[in-house]
């Protein structure tokens, strides 16, 4: 795992360790040989080099890079859209103007005319790549000129083809929520983070923006400042959640797991075979398939070795609960996923319900299940304000929505959602001692601790190409699966982060335009094999 710090976090760290006896200017050293040697793994560097500064320690960070490229015999500009400096960048400021490096203060109309030019030509005609060092971390709200200008121009130059690194994070990207305004936030080909990455590395338009992300560790010691704790997960925790396995086993120790869901009016057969082949992939030892009695022979035809279920139907073809049927389908079941094109009917909820008082194993819901779960959490709190249906479970639950079925569940605008997604997904968890898994550009799972907090995992695994109809089965399956026979509550990281890594497998073979779900589906073996063995 990588620690993941809060802007502010960041902010104390920094000054915790200058307080400890680093010097300010030493660690704006490191911060320039780090960003240097990053750019050295990427790109062969050839000058010249457009290092564009602002006023604060990003600036500053860029001034002690062009020292070292001027000791390195590249050539680089000074491009300063401001005067002012912060203690530290000025030394180093000075320290370039001593060494003779060209300095070249640019006004709004220099700027202005660069980015409406459309190829950034004016200004960095010539330059083979830009250093874009104008906002830091601790950037918030709207850019504001000459900020903008220089944004614009910056990403015009690059159409002719500049490389653009952004150092600590692209400019007018907010480094806690990772969100920024449209034509205002850098684009970068190489975003070095420096110290920790921040959550705006990750979430948001974060993806769109880098196109590729490095951190470098300056000598920071994080400082936790919230409690709560963030973390990357990456390929390397893959095998240390999920367990090798042993010859002397059989299908019981790989879990038996249930999907319940489909009706005929949600494409239930196709659903449930994304589910069913999806976990059957993921090492599920028996996969019990729960489904209307009508979609039994459709359902069929679609799916791996699973074992189907039947149940009796309501008028509109969806699930009639059957408590002696439930109570049998149950029996050794160490994980069921519920909702999946499974309906908004009476029926449904009521199956919903006694899954949420009465089962005490892992239950993942989704889809239909988010908004059934909303309609019983609503209902809850009319005839008792005081009553948790989610708290009071004695099921392990994981929750799987999306933007907009979390704003649902919540009661936020999708807005607020964007602008605070970690700190309302854990207080989400934390309140209902729920497993939230946040599906966006990059996941965020959130899981209760014991002291009234959540421990926050990222990942930032996945593709465009996941945007399609039927990845949020696919997940969902994966997570079931890995719920059988996982015993690390780390499980519905892990998993969207092998669907993640699935999706960007297929998006490799098809495009991202052309692919679909069950080519995930397709790739997982490999990932699986590359990391399970």
């Amino acid at each position: 795992m990588e620690r993941i710090l809060s802007v502010e976090e960041m902010r104390k760290s920094d000054a915790a360790t200058i307080e400890s006896g680093t010097p300010g200017r030493e660690l704006m050293q490191r911060a320039a040989a780090g960003i240097y040697s990053a750019v050295c793994d990427s790109f062969r560097i050839k000058g010249p080099v457009a290092i564009v500064c602002g006023s604060g320690n990003n600036a500053g960070d860029g001034y002690a890079l062009a020292l070292i490229l001027n000791e390195k015999g590249i050539k680089c500009t000074l491009f300063r859209v401001t005067d002012k400096f912060s203690d530290d960048g000025k030394f180093y400021y000075d320290k370039c103007i001593a060494a003779c490096i060209e300095d070249r203060p640019v006004s709004i109309d220099d700027l202005s005319s660069s980015s409406t030019a459309g190829t950034g030509a004016f200004l960095f005609d010539g330059y083979a790549m830009i250093i874009d060092c104008l906002l830091g971390t601790g950037f918030k709200g709207n850019v504001r000129s000459p900020y903008k200008e220089a944004i614009r121009t910056i990403n015009a130059a690059a159409k002719s083809g500049a490389k653009v690194v952004s150092a600590d994070i692209n400019s007018g990207l907010n480094g806690d929520n990772g969100m920024g305004r449209e034509g205002s936030v850098v684009i970068s080909d190489l975003t070095v983070s420096i110290g920790s990455y921040q959550p705006g590395h990750f979430l948001g338009m974060a993806k769109d923006c880098m196109r590729k992300c490095a951190n470098i560790d300056i000598g920071i010691n994080p400082v936790p400042d919230s409690g709560m704790i963030t973390e990357l997960f990456t390929d390397r925790d893959i095998p240390s959640v999920i367990p090798q396995r042993k010859n002397l086993s059989n299908k019981s120790n790989n879990g038996y797991i249930v999907l319940m869901g489909g009706s005929p009016r949600y494409g239930g057969a196709i659903r449930l075979a994304y589910l069913a082949n999806a976990a059957m992939r993921s090492g599920a030892g028996v996969v019990k398939v729960c489904v209307p009695s009508s979609l039994r022979a459709e359902v069929s035809s679609h799916i791996l070795e699973s074992t189907l279920f039947p149940f009796p139907e309501d008028e509109n073809g969806e699930i009639a609960f059957d408590p002696h049927l439930t109570e049998e389908l149950l029996k050794g079941v160490k994980a069921v996923a519920f909702g999946m094109g499974i309906g908004r009917g009476k029926n449904a909820g009521t199956l919903l319900r006694f899954l949420l008082s009465g089962y005490t194993g892992r239950l993942i819901i989704d889809a239909d299940g988010l908004f059934l779960l909303s309609e019983i959490m609503k209902e809850a709190k009319e005839r008792d304000p005081s009553s948790d249906p989610l708290f009071s479970s004695p099921a392990d639950v994981v929750l799987t929505p999306h933007i907009g079925e979390f704003s649902r569940l919540t009661g936020k605008s999708v807005q607020e959602i964007l602008s605070d997604p970690i700190g309302l997904a854990a207080g989400f968890a934390s309140e209902n001692n729920v497993t939230v898994l946040l599906k966006g550009p990059s996941t965020v799972v959130a899981i209760p601790d014991k002291k009234g907090s959540a421990h926050i995992y990222l990942t930032d695994a996945g593709c465009p190409g996941m945007a399609t109809a039927g990845s949020g089965d696919v997940l969902s399956g994966i997570i079931a699966a890995l719920a059988g026979y996982v015993p690390s509550e780390l499980y519905p990281i892990c998993g969207a982060h092998i669907a993640g890594r699935a999706g960007e497998l297929a998006q490799k073979k098809y495009g991202a335009v052309s692919m679909v779900a069950s080519d995930t589906i397709g790739s997982l073996p490999d990932v699986l094999n590359a990391f399970c063995g």
